[in-house]
């Protein structure tokens, strides 16, 4: 069983399954009604933490500082000013780790330490959580900790009103991956009585087995095709278009993989049923829409389902504050939240150009095509070209090494994004003219 083997040897696949036992204990103590609210959020909060000091070892200090700190900011802040501050300091934070792995990979030339890689996630994700979490405060969805406090409370029931936060900051079920949870979901979940919901769907949990069962057997198909052909560095002409179309293909489906593992971790804990979700609020929406990921003809349709919560985060948090140029902000903050590597800057700026193109172009063409077997046509083809921009701004992102970029760059793989650009300037002068 390659599949099984290669699945569980990448380090975060293997941790994660190992906290399945506990979110099923955590959700049939639940179930049992053995838990009063507390204790959910202490068995939450204690899960977190040996979670993070088996995965991260004692780079674990790293995730728990800011969220020590960012507890504290949530605490003692007035409400207005909760959110600019807590953003401030976590991503200061988080860069100071990132240019860490730089030091470490542009500098000293060495290979990063395993645990760091697994801190420096788990570190985005809090991110995530902190500033989903001060802009609810901050827009009076959730209540702040410091007005329930009294000036002369006691240690004791300053501790008992932030722990709350400290446990969402920190549970396990979300603490390597998984959708992004709001508080208001989180605190529902967890107070939530499971005699009006299902926790949690036995079926469910069993269809996303078999699902990463059959993306785990085409991984490894489509793996010895990459490992049989030639690489980016010796690959000639057309021969590099097939060799960035299956290497991207092959991120994909780990991605795939490991965001549907991460949603089942988030199910068998009883976070991802229908129990935390408030009147107005979108319900629970998975990471991985493969089925419109895989058969979409828009980059932009592409962009707001690829790591669906992800997205939905940035533009609440940048696209909808931004005043000028809010998608070139949004994917701008996007590189720097990723770590600001070379190519993470250049495949996001990148695909920012092609998300406007998208839109201009298909605005185009949804005028003057109207027959159905252009639209066919036309739908084909977008749909491959999409595909393979798709394939060249991942390999772009994915790539570690300058020269790496370069090779990318300079193969025929650039026509692609280059039409695009072409076409966007085009009809953006065709429509002043017509102005």
């Amino acid at each position: 069983m390659e599949w099984l083997r290669l699945f569980f040897l990448h380090p975060v696949s293997f941790y994660q399954g190992a906290a399945f036992p506990f979110a099923f204990l955590f959700n049939y103590l639940c179930i049992m009604d053995s838990f009063s609210t507390r204790a959910r959020y202490l068995f939450l909060l204690a899960g977190g933490g040996a979670l993070a000091v088996a995965a991260m070892g004692p780079y674990a200090v790293l995730v728990f500082t800011p969220a020590v700190c960012a507890v504290a900011l949530l605490c003692s802040l007035d409400p207005q000013q909760v959110h600019r501050w807590t953003f401030c300091f976590q991503m200061s934070w988080q860069t100071l780790c990132h240019l860490g792995l730089h030091y470490t990979e542009y500098y000293l030339h060495e290979p990063p330490s395993v645990r760091f890689c697994i801190t420096l996630s788990s570190l985005m994700l809090l991110t995530q959580r902190v500033t989903s979490l001060s802009l609810d405060i901050c827009e009076g969805k959730v209540e702040a900790a410091s007005r329930g406090i009294r000036s002369r409370s006691s240690l004791s029931e300053h501790v008992c009103k932030a722990l709350p936060y400290f446990s969402y900051l920190l549970f396990f079920p979300a603490l390597l991956g998984g959708s992004l949870c709001s508080f208001q979901r989180f605190q529902a979940c967890v107070q939530g009585s499971s005699a009006l919901y299902p926790r949690y769907s036995f079926w469910a949990l069993s269809w996303r087995g078999l699902q990463i069962l059959g993306l785990e057997c085409i991984n490894v198909a489509v793996s010895r095709m990459v490992d049989a052909g030639a690489g980016l560095t010796d690959c000639q002409q057309f021969e590099c278009i097939y060799v960035v179309w299956t290497t991207a293909g092959l991120f994909k489906l780990t991605y795939y993989s490991h965001w549907i593992l991460d949603d089942s971790l988030l199910h068998a804990a009883g976070f991802g049923s229908e129990l935390g979700q408030s009147p107005g609020e979108e319900g629970y929406i998975p990471d991985a829409d493969i089925w419109t990921l895989e058969r979409t003809h828009r980059i932009s349709v592409f962009a707001r389902k690829w790591n669906q919560s992800t997205a939905r985060w940035l533009r609440r948090l940048v696209f909808q504050h931004s005043r000028a140029w809010p998608l070139l902000q949004t994917f701008a903050f996007s590189a720097w939240w990723h770590g600001l590597h070379p190519g993470q800057v250049f495949g996001f700026l990148c695909w920012a150009v092609m998300v406007e193109a998208d839109y201009v172009i298909h605005s185009f063409a949804n005028e003057f095509i109207r027959s159905w077997p252009m639209r066919l046509f036309y739908r084909t083809l977008t749909w491959a070209h999409t595909q393979l921009i798709i394939a060249y701004i991942m390999l772009a992102v994915e790539v570690r090494s300058l020269s790496s970029l370069w090779l990318l760059c300079n193969s025929y793989n650039s026509v692609f994004p280059m039409v695009y650009c072409i076409l966007l300037l085009l009809l953006v002068k065709r429509k002043h003219k017509c102005k």
